[in-house]
């Protein structure tokens, strides 16, 4: 279960701790926790049943030292505007730690999409972007999916935003259909992106990974893609879970074929694919005796309640903040070794990038350079803050993820004095 911790106070602890190690000004903590814009837009819509209804949306932009706004927005009941403000400052720190030229923004609507017709969620979507539009921009701020959007939103997004400026202009969000100038490894791409980290980290802690265990929490678009290419590269995918619960098998499992069997039932939960050796709780996975563990479905599952529990001896966060900084502490004077988040879900705004840069080109590269870039890219990231956390920091008190912040903050800090921000 996810604790109820404010998600922007956690985000402002960790930046805290960056900036420590930093030595920088409380001055520049100041500005790099404060977003430089929030935008809050009310939503009417009439709904199927004559009802109007109102809902929430917002988009806060974090940070643009290093470029345009970039980041996704959510669909979510739970959607607020702290959950919204701390995704924002990590999309800063993700984007520059992925050495591309963006700054970091999120957009959320608080509302549960499942309950909307798709007239309704058209129509919610299109003025949501109506909303935003004087603030975003191919060279502004460039919107993607996240939780419960999809390519189909960034359409009626796009359609939106051209209609409203008289010019097709495909580049002000990415993550979209093919035929409107999206790319298809974007669909796979934050999944292989984890696989990727997880296999590199895996070669420096193991020696390889091929044979070791993996426990995937969540079977949406990240997990399942993480674990369809750990199979591919050799690891024994042992535990899988969603919403209902999970399943476990000390065979493994073929990410294609639960997924295959379970849609061939016309249902999205992994508890329905019938060749698993026990049904287990997402707690229960995440206690497994696995080499790596791999929180794949939503922010602060390991808690200062479970952490003593967990035996994995390598995390790769293919969720944002699936780790409490507390819990975090204590793994890390366990010599547990945590890949976070702002590396190793980055695969999909590192697509992103690819993608805006092709729509701007007018399409010229092709499906299999964007996924070698993408692969070489998060190779060289994920070796580049390594070495930083062998060479610069003390592994006892610090770990990758203080060396990812203290590579992305330094950055950005670095672009804003430039500038003459500060």
């Amino acid at each position: 279960m996810a604790t109820s911790k404010d998600p922007y106070l956690e985000a402002k602890k960790q930046l805290r701790s960056a900036v420590d190690i930093l030595g920088y000004s409380d001055e520049i903590y100041e500005m790099l926790s404060t977003p430089e814009r929030i935008v809050q837009v009310k939503i009417p819509v009439k709904m199927d049943d004559g009802k109007l209804k109102i809902f929430t949306g917002w988009r806060v932009q974090h940070n643009s030292a290093l470029g345009p706004y970039k980041g996704g927005v959510r669909y979510h009941p739970e959607t607020n505007l702290s959950e919204v403000m701390a995704l924002a400052m990590w999309m800063t720190w993700k984007n520059s730690l992925a050495d591309i030229p963006y700054g970091g923004a999120k957009g959320g609507i608080q509302v549960d999409p499942f309950q909307l017709s798709p007239r309704e969620l058209e129509t919610l979507s299109r003025k949501y972007f109506a909303g935003i539009s004087k603030f975003v921009g191919v060279d502004l701020d460039v919107p993607a999916p996240d939780v419960n959007t999809n390519p189909q939103t960034m359409a009626w997004f796009v359609d939106e935003y051209s209609n409203r400026n008289d010019a097709q202009l495909f580049g002000v969000v990415t993550g979209k259909p093919l035929e409107l100038g999206g790319l298809q490894t974007r669909i796979f791409s934050t999944g292989l992106g984890v696989a990727t980290v997880a296999k590199q980290a895996a070669k420096k802690i193991f020696g390889s990974i091929e044979g070791r265990t993996v426990a995937v929490q969540g079977f949406g678009n990240v997990g399942f893609y993480t674990a369809k290419f750990l199979n591919e590269m050799g690891a024994k995918v042992i535990a899988i879970s969603d919403v209902k619960g999970g399943i476990y098998s000390s065979k493994g499992f073929d990410a294609d074929e639960i997924k295959a069997t379970i849609s061939k039932k016309g249902s999205m939960f992994v508890t329905d694919y019938p060749n698993y050796e026990k049904k287990i709780s997402n707690e229960e996975l995440l206690q497994l005796n696995v080499d790596i563990l791999v929180p794949a479905a939503i922010e602060n599952v390991i808690t200062e309640e479970n952490v003593s529990k967990i035996k994995a001896k390598l995390i790769v966060e293919g969720a944002n903040g699936p780790t409490a900084p507390e819990a975090e502490e204590y793994l890390t004077k366990k010599g547990v070794v945590i890949v976070p988040d702002t590396l190793a879900n980055s695969g999909g705004v590192i697509m992103s990038h690819i993608e805006w840069v092709n729509n701007r080109m007018g399409g010229w590269i092709t499906e299999d350079e964007a996924r070698n870039r993408l692969i070489q890219k998060m190779e060289n990231n994920l070796d580049m803050i390594w070495n930083f956390w062998e060479n610069k920091l003390d592994h006892e008190k610090y770990n990758l993820r203080m060396a990812a912040y203290g590579i992305a903050v330094d950055k950005v800090v670095r672009a804003m004095k430039l500038r003459g921000w500060i």
